[in-house]
């Protein structure tokens, strides 16, 4: 890379609360019908006032607290004037000069991202354009919705770090629950502000990319923007310090408007909003309500049960299913000391059953959930059911093949695995006598792999270890089976 790049995100935030920022209008954003969930105070009507929403108000500071902010005693809200047609009354109420949030950080593979402020505004509406272009609809459902925006220091250097930074933060939001923060409804928006320049002390003119609803969109953007900026550079040509926006079909960046700077907007404070007083005593409440975020789980689940870093990442994106594994693993842990009658877990025992778990979880079980989750009605799996499917393949009770099928079973009918065995005559066959009888009519019947063994290609072992699973239907001891055909054929 020819140039140093310094990139800084702007993420706008729609908190999940049961009414607006400044009035009691429904927050809907799952609501169809526009313009129902409005008033005089959210349209701007003259003669109305403003009060402010409690629960956004505690959100912010709970994302600032996860994100080692600073929290203001006294933040204030200003006016933020502009024209927009969206805008109901020409002007925003929003967080300039003392947000709720300072000068926290977001640490990312050994990476400290610098967080400058996160502050709290109202939502505009939303246009509707026409496919002509020959005009625009307006519905203000979404207009006066409570929206946190949260600004970093140009601290991110790719466009790769910028899409890992946007991720954690969507998930962090997420284990705090204040938003859905789904990018594809527009509940969490992304804009970057990037420069190029020769010195890494130095920073180069600054351009934004606008409303970026995916963190594919984040980082193609910013790819783009990179590449431009360079061949202007190159070619001994400015930046101009600008607004652009973002063609997904294209992929390309295009130019809106000149960067507009702050006086723009002749901010002043609002006058009709007070300044809020946040105490120690809020700040010890909210952060007493803060539960395990990402990064400590990650290191958490490693540490506790031995998981590969695959499986960890899917624990902790699935907070749901995370839960559902934890709960499994308190089970076997009981099983273990109560069944097994050991008075110390072994780690080792503890981690290989951690393992078969996991797997059954990441890849069977999701497989048949097909997007759903484990805490919805209709899931039949209980924590003690699983648990006892896992403990029925560690001891050698199921083949893996027999495993898909009960576990198939225990998710479309809620029944434990040892009555699934038992109506449906799966249990393992161990009788070495009984596996010698088939194993036996398997070589007679075999007589070119036999050979192909004897002549020292072990691929031919595997296939006959094959067709007695095939002939017991999965249900013959694997390690048996092994053993009597290798002595078998050992002595033939």
């Amino acid at each position: 890379m020819r140039y140093f790049v310094k990139i800084g995100l702007e993420v706008h935030l729609e908190l999940r609360t049961k009414t607006k920022m400044f009035c009691d209008c429904l927050n809907d954003p799952a609501e169809k019908t526009p313009n129902i969930n409005i008033c005089p105070v959210c349209l701007g009507h003259p003669g109305t006032l403003p009060v402010i929403n409690r629960e956004a108000v505690r959100k912010v500071i709970k994302a600032g607290l996860a994100l080692n902010c600073h929290i203001l005693e006294e933040p204030r809200f200003d006016r933020k004037n502009y024209f927009y047609p969206d805008l109901p009354k020409n002007y925003q109420i929003s967080q300039l000069y003392q947000p709720l949030c300072r000068n926290g950080f977001l640490e990312i593979g050994g990476n400290k991202i610098r967080i400058r402020e996160i502050h709290l505004e109202e939502d505009t509406g939303r246009l509707i354009h026409s496919s002509e272009g020959d005009y625009s609809l307006v519905d203000f459902n979404r207009a006066g919705v409570p929206l946190m925006e949260l600004v970093t220091e140009p601290d991110i250097t790719s466009a790769k770090k910028a899409g890992e930074f946007s991720r954690e933060l969507q998930l962090i939001f997420r284990y705090l629950d204040i938003s859905d923060a789904d990018m594809e409804k527009g509940q969490m928006r992304v804009e970057i502000n990037i420069s190029l320049s020769k010195s890494q002390s130095d920073f180069g003119t600054k351009v934004e990319v606008k409303n970026l609803n995916s963190f594919r969109a984040v980082e193609r953007a910013a790819e783009y923007e990179i590449k431009r900026q360079s061949k202007l550079l190159d070619e001994g040509k400015k930046v101009v310090q600008e607004t652009r926006g973002w063609d997904p079909s294209k992929e390309v960046t295009f130019s809106q408007r000149e960067k507009e700077e702050a006086q723009d907007y002749r901010y002043f404070p609002e006058p009709d909003l007070p300044p809020l007083h946040i105490t120690q005593d809020i700040i010890d409440r909210l952060k007493a309500e803060i539960p395990e975020l990402p990064d400590k789980k990650r290191q958490r689940l490693q540490r506790q049960y031995g998981l590969g870093k695959e499986a960890v990442e899917v624990f902790v994106q699935n907070k749901d299913l995370g839960e559902y594994f934890e709960n499994v693993m308190s089970e076997l842990r009981r099983w273990i000391r109560d069944i097994e009658k050991k008075s110390k877990v072994e780690e080792k025992e503890f981690f290989e059953l951690a393992r078969l778990c996991s797997n059954y979880m990441i890849t069977d079980l999701q497989g048949l959930l097909k997007g759903a989750s484990v805490e919805d009605e209709n899931f039949l799996i209980s924590p003690e059911d699983f648990a006892e499917f896992v403990t029925l393949i560690y001891k050698g009770t199921l083949s893996s093949k027999i495993a898909k099928t009960v576990l198939q079973e225990m998710f479309s009918k809620g029944l434990d695995p040892s009555c699934i065995i038992e109506e449906k005559g799966l249990a393992l066959i161990s009788s070495q006598s009984e596996i010698e009888k088939i194993v036996k009519e398997i070589v007679s019947q075999n007589p070119k792999p036999v050979e192909d063994y004897k002549k020292g290609k072990e691929n031919a072992l595997q296939f006959l270890v094959g067709k007695v699973m095939a002939k017991t239907k999965g249900r013959a001891d694997p390690k048996v089976t092994r053993e009597t055909l290798l002595r078998i054929l050992g002595s033939s």
